[in-house]
């Protein structure tokens, strides 16, 4: 009856304690030999946190990794606003959003799992190398045991492919995929320690379509009055860019990139200085695949960025990730552990999210940027003589519904795995 994980990231760490939550027994296979807390900061959307509540997490938990969200924004050129809104329990939401650091989630998930399945339940060292069909019904991953260098099989129930954008289950289910595609965006990220903007929670995006900026803290206030702000640095480049010299997450000397925002100065906000401070820079382009169907194949299911890769640009990578390992959850139980399950979870999430992805790839919620550039070339005076304040209200809602976390819907559904 065990179920088989490739990868231990977020994804495969909230399937594993989902699973154990149900009654099911699982192995994690992860290829490094040990986890360290890597990464800067991300979102956690109402509808993904829900989910790690009705995991056993609390608020209390993740106070520990991150922030609860407050606001999200749009800043034009000029330093002019966009669009606001409130956001979490701040907008009417039963529950919060979060802004975390991503590898201090990552280890308090995992933190998790050591503790309700054992230290065994998570193999590091083991790399998903591909799977086969048995004879039985059942499934087999080949993975590649990185202290003796020698490959061997691990036999389950059924397995989920939770090994990432550069997935090995994936490239044997899909094996004419597109290679990986870049949406001509070049991201530096890292983080600050510095005052919080705004509201002291705030999302903030600023600057225009191909040069912009995104702030928000993943921390409290300390004795100083200074948070941990993460922030990201983005330019478009044109075809001709050789994206593919630097690995993804690839660390980086600031000055490299610094000139390209020196103009970034408000009465609110010293980008450069911000660089200035910050210790460490990581590059990496901002990449995706095409959507594929199915996501499974037999009792082989795809899950996280395995199955969806997309753009950050509306925080939705690791909130979808815990989505999906709850559905298949959900899914588990009322088909039980069969490969019917599997499927039922691809049909459901396979177009939509599909489609989530493409929509990412079109700039997601900051294509308000993109309207603001083509209407005033990212400069005006009163955002309503550009863009009515019922057309932004409408382009948000949309993309809160495409994403599966508008507000109504949320708190009005059904817990996908109930109490019992």
């Amino acid at each position: 009856m065990t179920v088989l994980i490739a990868g231990g990231g977020i994804g495969g760490l909230v399937t594993a304690l989902t699973l154990h939550q149900i009654g099911l027994p699982c192995r994690v296979f992860e290829s490094v030999r040990q986890l360290r807390p890597l990464g800067v900061g991300l979102n956690l959307q109402p509808n993904a946190v829900r989910e790690l509540f009705d995991l056993g997490l609390t608020a209390a938990d993740l106070d520990t990794v991150g922030i609860q969200a407050k606001e999200w924004a749009l800043v034009g050129l000029n330093g002019n606003e966009i669009y606001a809104e409130p956001r979490g329990l701040a907008a009417g939401y039963n529950w919060p959003q979060y802004a975390v650091h991503r590898g201090a989630l990552h280890m308090l998930l995992y933190r998790k799992v050591v503790e309700r399945l054992g230290a065994e339940a998570v193999v590091l060292g083991h790399e998903a190398k591909g799977y086969s069909l048995a004879p039985d019904g059942g499934v087999e991953l080949e993975v590649w045991d990185r202290n003796s260098n020698q490959t061997r099989r691990e036999s389950g129930r059924l397995l989920i492919g939770a090994d990432g954008i550069h997935s090995a289950i994936r490239a044997q289910m899909h094996p004419t995929q597109p290679p990986i595609h870049w949406g001509g965006i070049v991201m530096w990220r890292g983080v600050t320690r510095a005052k919080a903007i705004r509201t002291g929670s705030s999302f903030v995006g600023l600057g225009r379509a191909r040069r912009r900026l995104v702030l928000y803290p993943i921390s409290e206030p300390d004795a100083q009055g200074l948070s941990l702000i993460n922030w990201i640095a983005e330019i478009t480049y044109d075809d001709s860019h050789n994206w593919q010299k630097t690995g993804y997450y690839s660390e980086t000397p600031i000055e490299d990139f610094a000139p390209l925002f020196d103009d970034m100065v408000y009465d609110w906000l010293d980008f450069p200085a911000m660089l200035r401070d910050s210790e460490v820079a990581y590059e990496n382009p901002m990449i995706d695949r095409d959507p594929i169907a199915p996501w499974n194949d037999g009792p082989v299911l795809l899950l996280g960025d395995a199955a969806h890769p997309m753009f950050p640009t509306g925080s939705n990578g690791a909130s979808q990730a815990i989505i999906d390992a709850r559905k298949l959850g959900a899914a588990l139980l009322k088909h039980g552990p069969d490969p019917s399950a599997l499927a039922a979870v691809s049909d459901a999430l396979c177009a939509p999210i599909g489609q989530l992805q493409l929509r990412n790839r079109g700039d997601g919620p900051f294509g308000l940027l993109a309207m603001v550039d083509a209407r005033c070339e990212g400069v005006f005076d009163n955002i309503d003589d550009v863009i009515p304040p019922q057309e932004r209200a409408d382009f948000m809602q949309t993309y809160k519904e495409a994403a599966g976390f508008a507000r109504d819907a949320v708190n009005q559904s059904p817990p996908l795995i109930g109490p019992a």
